[in-house]
C-alpha cells in the first residue's frame, strides 16, 4: 500500500487549467483516469488527509504509485481525452460496463450498387444506414420478411449473388416475389436504388406517404377490375401496419430521442437505454457497471453519454437526449454531443407528459435489469460459497456462517415499531424463517434500545428450545423412528421445524457501532458467546465489529460484501412493510372491531345496509335487527359498543387531500400481517 504524499507533486507543478489525469500503480499500469475544469484543484482533493477519503478513493490513492496529467484547451476536449483513454487502458477504478455485448442493427448498404439489407454488429461503417439497436438479432428478421413484400430490395450476400448473375436464376426469395432479382436483371441498379431509399424511409418513420400510395393504388386496381393487383396491394398494406404495430407510437410529434434511465444501490448501476426514432421506439439497450468509483447519478449518465456516442457522428446522435440527472457542469457535455452530431443537441430532464411517462418506462426496465442481474449473480453456488469465506475470513470466523440471521428496526417518527429477521442459509433467503416482532419493552424512538429488545427475545426463545431439548446434536434419543428430531429435537410433532430454534453463525444489524453494541450486550446478558456479531453502516457500506474503534471496509468487489448488503437490503424491505401494513391496519380500525363474537361478515352486512358507519350509530336497536344475521342480543350489544366509542376525529386522504367522513365502509378481509411473528 502506497503512501499519497510519496508521490504528490510538489507545490506550483501542477496547473490550474482543464485536463485530464492518470493515476498509475508500481508497474505502470493505468488504474484511473478522470478529467477536470481545474486540475490543481481536482488534484488537491485526492491528496488529502486518507481518513477524510471515500472508501473507493482511499483505495484508489494508496493502489497508485504516480500521477500524471494533460493539459487541454477546453472541458469538451478533455471529455474527449478521457473517453480515449478509457478505452485505451480500461483502469481497474474507473466506471466499467458489463454486458455491453454488440447489439444488431438492422443495415442497408448504400455504398454498394446494389444495397443490400442485413443484420450488422460491431463497428459501423462509412456510407451504411443504420435502423436500431435490436434486443434480438430474430426481431429484425421479423421486420425485414414483412417489409420485402412491399419494398423487395436484395438480402443476399455477395457470394450468393455472383453465383446468381452467372447462372442466371434468382434465389428462391427472388421467385415468390420478395426480391426484385437485381442479380439477373429484372431492375436495373437506379431503381433498385430508389427501393432501398423507400425501404429506408420506411424505417425511419415516414410511413404515411407509403400507406396512402397503396390505397390509391388498391382502389385504381378494384376500379378497373384488376382484383388479383387489387388483393396484392391490400395484402402489402397490411403487411405494413404489421410491421408498424411491431413498433407503437410513443411520442407524438415524430420525435427523435434516447432515453436514459439508472437504476443503482451502493455498489451497481444499471442503465437501459431507449433508441425513439419517428416517435417511434425502434430499439432497446442496456448495461450493468461496477460502482467502483464514489460516482453520482449524473456521473453515471455521463458515462452512459461516453459509451453510446464517442465513436458515433451525425443522425446516429439525435437531436434531444433525455436523461434523469445532469452531469456537472452539464454545458461542456452538451457542447460534445453537438461536436459529434453536427448540429444542436438537447440535453434534458423531462418534467411532464409524454416524454416523462415514457422516461417512467425505461425506469422500471433498469430496476428490472437490475434485480436480474443480482438475482443470476445471487443463484450461483460457487460465488455464493467465495461470498461466504470471505465473510469468515474478513470477521475472523473459525468457519464460513451457513446461517446469517439480520435484524433492522423500522418505525414512523417513533409510532408503529416493529423489528424484522430474515434469514439466509448457505447464501440463500429462507422466507419460511423470517420473523416480525412488535417492539413491546417501551414506547418511542430508539433503535439501540430496539435492537436489545429484539435480539433479546429471540435469543431466550432459543435458549428456552435448547433447554426443553438438551444439547441438541447427534444424540440418538432425539430421534423417532425415521430419524427425524422430534419434539425433543428441532422438529414438533408434526414434523415442522420449531420456531427461533435453530442458532446462526452470524449476526447482521443493520446500523453501525450503537446498534452492534446493543445486539452484543444482549448476546452476553443471556451467556451466549459462540454467535458472531457485525453492523453493516448503509452511508459507507462498513462493516463494524463489537468493541472495535475501526470498521472492516470489505474491498469494492467482494462478494462478501455483495452478500452482507444483500442480507441487510432483504430485512430492510421485510420491516418497512411489516410496519406499513400496521399502519394501514391502524387507520383502518373500527369501534366495530371490539363488539365480541362479530365476525367480519356480519360487519360487512351492517356497514352494507347502513351504508356508513355514522348512520348505524344512529339507528335503534329494532333497526340493526333488520340485518340478515343480527339478532337481539347482538344488535344491542353493537349497539351498546357504539355508544361507549367516541366519534373519530375525520380522516384525511392523504392522496387527494378529500376528508373521508366518518364512518367509511370497513375494509373487508384485510390480511392478517402477524403471520410469523413472535407472541
Amino acid at each position: 500500500m502506497a503512501d499519497p504524499s510519496s508521490y504528490r507533486p510538489r507545490p506550483g507543478e501542477i496547473p490550474d487549467s482543464p485536463g485530464v489525469y492518470r493515476f498509475r500503480d508500481e508497474h505502470r499500469r493505468v488504474i484511473y483516469v478522470g478529467k477536470a475544469k481545474s486540475l490543481r484543484q481536482r488534484l488537491a482533493n485526492y491528496f488529502q488527509d486518507l481518513a477524510g477519503l471515500h472508501p473507493r478513493t482511499r483505495s484508489m490513492v494508496t493502489t497508485a504509485a504516480s500521477v500524471e496529467w494533460t493539459v487541454v484547451s477546453t472541458e469538451v476536449e478533455a471529455l474527449q481525452l478521457e473517453y480515449s483513454w478509457i478505452k485505451e487502458f480500461d483502469p481497474r477504478f474507473n466506471v466499467k460496463y458489463r454486458d455491453d455485448k454488440s447489439y444488431p442493427y438492422l443495415a442497408v448498404t448504400m455504398n454498394e450498387e446494389f444495397p443490400r439489407v442485413q443484420v450488422m454488429r460491431g463497428h459501423k461503417k462509412k456510407g451504411v444506414r443504420y435502423f436500431g439497436p435490436y434486443a434480438h438479432a430474430w426481431a429484425i428478421r421479423d421486420t425485414v420478411d414483412l417489409l420485402l413484400r412491399v419494398f423487395p430490395v436484395r438480402t443476399c450476400s455477395a457470394g450468393v449473388f455472383k453465383n446468381a448473375s452467372r447462372t442466371g436464376r434468382p434465389c428462391l426469395l427472388g421467385y415468390i416475389g420478395k426480391c426484385s432479382a437485381p442479380c439477373v436483371g429484372r431492375i436495373d441498379p437506379v431503381d433498385h436504388r430508389d427501393l432501398a431509399e423507400e425501404f429506408c424511409d420506411f424505417m425511419a418513420g415516414r410511413t404515411g406517404t407509403y400507406l396512402r400510395r397503396l390505397e390509391k393504388q388498391m382502389m385504381e386496381a378494384a376500379d378497373e377490375m384488376e382484383y388479383e393487383r387489387a388483393a396484392r396491394l391490400r395484402d402489402d398494406i397490411e403487411a405494413l401496419k404489421k410491421a408498424m404495430e411491431k413498433n407503437a407510437v410513443v411520442l407524438a410529434d415524430a420525435t427523435d430521442a434516447d432515453l436514459i434511465a439508472v437504476a443503482e444501490d451502493e455498489l451497481e448501476a444499471a442503465v437501459q437505454i431507449f433508441h425513439v426514432r419517428g416517435g417511434r421506439v425502434r430499439g432497446q439497450r442496456g448495461w450493468v457497471t461496477d460502482k467502483v468509483e464514489e460516482v453520482t447519478t449524473g456521473a453515471l449518465v455521463e458515462h452512459a453519454l461516453q459509451q453510446l456516442y464517442g465513436e458515433e457522428t451525425g443522425d446516429a446522435v439525435p437531436k434531444e437526449v433525455l436523461v434523469p440527472a445532469l452531469p456537472d457542469p452539464v454545458e461542456p457535455v452538451q457542447e460534445w454531443l453537438t461536436g459529434r452530431r453536427g448540429s444542436g443537441v438537447s440535453l434534458r430532464i423531462p418534467q411532464r407528459g409524454d416524454k416523462k411517462a415514457l422516461m417512467e418506462t425505461v425506469q422500471r426496465n433498469a430496476q428490472q435489469a437490475l434485480v436480474l442481474h443480482k438475482t443470476k449473480r445471487a443463484s450461483d453456488l460457487t460465488t455464493r460459497s467465495r461470498a461466504l469465506e470471505e465473510i469468515a475470513e474478513a470477521l475472523a470466523l473459525d468457519s464460513a456462517p451457513l446461517r446469517v440471521e439480520c435484524y433492522d428496526i423500522s418505525h414512523l417518527q417513533g409510532d408503529d415499531v416493529v423489528a424484522s429477521m430474515v434469514v439466509f442459509e448457505d447464501g440463500l433467503a429462507r422466507k419460511s424463517e423470517y420473523r416480525r416482532f412488535q417492539i413491546k419493552g417501551f414506547a418511542g424512538q430508539d433503535d439501540v434500545r430496539s435492537m436489545h429488545e429484539v435480539i433479546t427475545r429471540r435469543f431466550r426463545r432459543y435458549l428456552a428450545e435448547k433447554e426443553r431439548t438438551g444439547e441438541w446434536g447427534d444424540g440418538d434419543d432425539l430421534k423417532d423412528d425415521e430419524g427425524l428430531l422430534t419434539a425433543g429435537g428441532l422438529k414438533d410433532e408434526d414434523g415442522r421445524p420449531k420456531k427461533f430454534a435453530y442458532p446462526p453463525q452470524l449476526v447482521v444489524v443493520d446500523g453501525g457501532a450503537p446498534q452492534v453494541a446493543a445486539a452484543k450486550k444482549a448476546l452476553d446478558e443471556l451467556g451466549i458467546d459462540d454467535i458472531a456479531v457485525c453492523g453493516l453502516a448503509k452511508r459507507l457500506e462498513e462493516v463494524w465489529l463489537p468493541d472495535e474503534d475501526d470498521p472492516v471496509v470489505l474491498p469494492r468487489t467482494s462478494e462478501g460484501l455483495y452478500l452482507l448488503q444483500r442480507v441487510r437490503d432483504e430485512a430492510h424491505r421485510f420491516a418497512i412493510t411489516y410496519q406499513r401494513a400496521k399502519r394501514a391496519k391502524r387507520f383502518r380500525s373500527s369501534p366495530l372491531d371490539d363488539v365480541p363474537g362479530l365476525g367480519e361478515t356480519r360487519k360487512q352486512a351492517l356497514i352494507k345496509h347502513f351504508g356508513s358507519l355514522k348512520k348505524l350509530r344512529s339507528a335503534t336497536i329494532d333497526q340493526i335487527c333488520e340485518v340478515p344475521g343480527i339478532g337481539r342480543k347482538t344488535a344491542e350489544t353493537v349497539a351498546a359498543a357504539l355508544a361507549q366509542a367516541a366519534p373519530a376525529a375525520p380522516a384525511v386522504n392523504t392522496a387527494t387531500g378529500e376528508i373521508i367522513e366518518d364512518g367509511e365502509p370497513v375494509a373487508a378481509g384485510a390480511p392478517d400481517e402477524r403471520r410469523g411473528q413472535e407472541p
